[in-house]
Parts: structure tokens; sequence; C-alpha cells
């Protein structure tokens, strides 16, 4: 698996490795394609360090674990401390903006789910959030107009606008700080669009967010 760290404008940051908080069902489209109910505040699931990994030459999927699907999803880095902030103040911490793969073992989480449990065997496992690279803040407009975009062997899979979220970046994050303080170094995933399907070894993907972001990589097995 390829070594993380983060990096913004081509420079590798001194942030630490944090944790990953993800927001669930943020799209309604991708709500109704998988038939869950849209929710009425956001779900959240959180994925440890060890998730990270990078888009590059290689995306690695536990193929022995049963199906792999793949979220395409806009991702913040968080370069300031968080705690029941405001939307002034969640603006103010963003300190780049990249492209996330939210990997699901959709077997594995079909079957928690059957049973009531806790999604992380299917979310959180090693490398379940390759990840690309950032631009800061200032490289982009308007984070409720940006294009996600991704291609699976040269065919267009997911195509969404930020401005189709349920709940919007700045009051997403001030909604997560309010249970989970926000530390320099962690990523906040926003959601994925429709089109989300699952992974076979040799698929090449190409992932764009808008004009700024640009990556690809190759699906392997563990």
């Amino acid at each position: 698996m390829h070594q993380y760290s983060h990096f913004v404008d081509g420079k590798q940051s001194d942030l630490p490795l944090g944790k990953i908080v993800c927001v669930g069902r943020n799209y309604a489209a991708h709500a109704r394609e998988l038939n869950n109910p849209l929710p009425t505040s956001p779900v959240l699931f959180i994925k440890p360090s060890t998730a990270l990994a990078a888009i590059n030459s290689e995306i690695i999927v536990p193929t022995a674990l049963g199906e792999c699907h793949f979220e395409t999803e806009m991702s913040l880095l968080i370069g300031k401390k968080l705690i029941n902030c405001g939307e002034d103040e969640a603006a103010r911490a963003i300190k780049g903006v990249g492209l996330s793969l939210d990997l699901t073992l959709r077997d594995i989480q079909q079957d928690l789910k059957d049973k009531g449990l806790p999604w992380e065997k299917a979310k959180a496992f090693d490398g379940a959030c390759p990840s690309s690279a950032f631009v800061s803040r200032a490289q982009l407009g308007d984070l409720q107009n940006q294009q996600i975009r991704l291609y699976k062997n040269g065919q267009i899979q997911q195509d969404g606008n930020t401005s189709d979220m349920v709940n919007p970046v700045l009051s997403l994050l001030a909604y997560i700080s309010q249970f989970f303080t926000l530390l320099p170094g962690d990523i906040v995933l926003t959601g994925t669009p429709s089109g989300v399907g699952p992974l076979q070894v040799g698929d090449k993907l190409v992932l764009e967010l808008s004009d700024a972001i640009h990556c690809k990589g190759e699906v392997v097995s563990a």
C-alpha cells in the first residue's frame, strides 16, 4: 500500500494523519439508489487514519472480503481545531480540498445493517479511504458548485455537483463539531453522488474535481 501523507498545493504538509469523519446519504439520488431513506440529520461515521492511502498508481481492495464499491467524495483537510463552531469559523479551518474514495465492502455492510450492527468492518478497514493530494481552499471557488466525476475504464460512472448536497459543507462542519472535536490533520468526507458500483481487479479509475484535481489509479487485490 502506498505510504500516505497530506499534500497541499504540491507540497507535503506537516499536519498529522488524523481521523476521517464521513457523512452518509448526503446526496438524495445516492440514498435512493441504495433504497435508503433521507435522514433528518447528517449520518456520521468515522474511519481511522489507517484507512488512508494515496490515490496514484494502485488502488488496493480486499477482494477476499466480497464486493467492494467505490463512492467518490469531495474531502476537506482540517487545519484548525473545531469545537461547537459556527460556519464562519468552519470556513477558516479548511486547509485543503481534495477527493477521496469511501471504499465500502457492500456485502459485509448489508449483512451488518440487516443485523442492526455498526458498519466499521465494511467502511473502516485498512486502505478504505484512498485520497488525492489537496488544493488549498483559495484555489477553488464556491465549494457548493464543484463537479465530482469518476470514470471507470473510460466510462463515466459518477457525475454530480456539490450543489446537490442535502447538507452543505459549512453547516456539516458546524454540525460535526457538536459531536466530535475536529483536529488539524483530520479529513471530512462530504458524501457521494449517485452512480456508485463495484470494483474489479484491473479496473482503471480517473477521478476529477472540477478543473482543480485529476488523479487516477488501477484496482489491484490486497
